[in-house]
């Protein structure tokens, strides 16, 4: 097919190409190349990174020595056919993100970028996402159809609507053999499955958490590290399963997020397992302020009232006692009144409004001081 076929379509009128807007640092997993300022070295655009449908990306190899921008809509090898993609990386931050994903790859053994899409391409390839709801919908009622125990979640067309990846999410393992002649026979494509996690698709179809903000694993998170109860342990959160489960019904990747400071701030302190003695009854611990230092005592240890804000120092003071046989006179060195709020530092007490102002100088002060006073003795004068 040469150019000339290509901008002319079955009928003889020219294709225009579809309006598609672009907005860096508003999509997904999208990369902010913080070497874009340094100057350029021959063989950087060697190997390019390519972004598909959600979080899918791939490096493809630059064989034409083409030169892309980021969100350039490009044409790269896949098997069978093509494949449409955006460009998400270039230059030399592509070597650092094949470190960072541990690519073992040759550059010879990487697929390649063929051209930048051309009007054909991108119409063929806006044809072939308007499908994929209504393949994902139809795709679900034939796996209930086979009773196979498994959820399909996405589809996802290749540029050429040669392929479609269905992505699905199993507990058990399943036998979709049959599964796959079926939907080919449907759909007349080459048809590829792929299991994802809960996580994942999560960050496929994407949403808005529990704190307004779009979900993490839609925007930026690539590696998905295993989180614990101990994780929100160490921060001293409820162990309450609605709270700290996000939507994929797991629990929340943000308790990652201050763990380590919570970590780090109680290195250096005392044991709360150990009960303080004092003179008159024994202290049991209840709860805790990490970066405040504080430790809440109570000497009922199954009920919370009367707590009492121990300092960590006196704490560790008296558990040092407590070892050499001496009981502590009371929790505190000096009686302290815990139930009055205390007093919080104004932020904004030097947030006025005219403090970028211009000072006024002498002479404007004292400009007409005689027509005020003037102005002030009529007024009497008129009273």
């Amino acid at each position: 097919m040469t150019e000339n076929d290509d901008l002319q379509g079955q009928a003889g009128e020219e294709i225009r190409m579809p309006d598609i807007k672009y907005k860096p640092g508003n999509n997904k997993l999208d990369s902010f190349n913080w070497l874009k300022d340094l100057p350029e070295c021959p063989g950087e655009n060697e190997i390019i990174e390519i972004r598909f449908k959600n979080t899918r990306k791939g490096f493809y190899r630059n064989v034409n020595n083409l030169r892309f921008e980021i969100g350039d809509l490009v044409a790269v090898e896949a098997s069978p056919g093509h494949d449409i993609g955006r460009v998400s990386m270039t230059g030399r931050l592509v070597r650092e993100q094949l470190k960072e994903c541990k690519v073992t790859l040759a550059p010879e053994d990487l697929k390649k970028v063929y051209r930048k899409a051309k009007a054909v391409d991108i119409q063929k390839w806006e044809e072939a996402k308007k499908l994929e709801i209504p393949t994902m919908l139809r795709s679900r009622q034939i796996s209930e159809e086979l009773k196979l125990n498994m959820k399909i979640g996405d589809v996802e067309y290749q540029g050429d609507r040669t392929k479609a990846i269905f992505y699905y999410i199993a507990d058990e393992r399943v036998d979709f053999r049959q599964l796959i002649k079926v939907l080919a026979e449907e759909f007349k494509v080459r048809v590829e499955m792929r299991q994802i996690g809960a996580r994942q698709e999560a960050g496929r179809i994407g949403g808005i958490g529990a704190c307004g903000r779009e979900l993490c694993c839609a925007t930026y998170i690539t590696n998905f590290i295993s989180v614990t109860t101990t994780h929100a342990k160490y921060q001293e959160l409820s162990l309450n399963p609605q709270k700290l489960a996000g939507q994929c019904s797991k629990l929340k990747c943000c308790l990652n997020f201050e763990v380590d400071c919570y970590v780090d701030a109680q290195k250096h302190f005392p044991s709360k397992e150990v009960p303080l003695e004092t003179a008159d009854s024994t202290a049991y611990f209840q709860k805790m302020e990490v970066h405040k230092g504080i430790y809440w005592y109570t000497t009922d240890p199954h009920s919370t009232a009367n707590l009492v804000a121990v300092p960590v120092e006196r704490v560790r003071e008296i558990q040092t006692m407590n070892k050499k046989g001496i009981k502590a006179e009371r929790l505190l060195p000096v009686p302290q009144s815990w139930e009055t709020s205390p007093v919080s530092e104004d932020l904004l007490k030097n947030n006025s409004l005219t403090r970028f102002d211009p000072s006024p100088s002498k002479n404007q002060q004292h400009k007409h001081p005689h027509k005020r006073k003037n102005r002030r003795f009529n007024d009497n004068k008129n009273k």
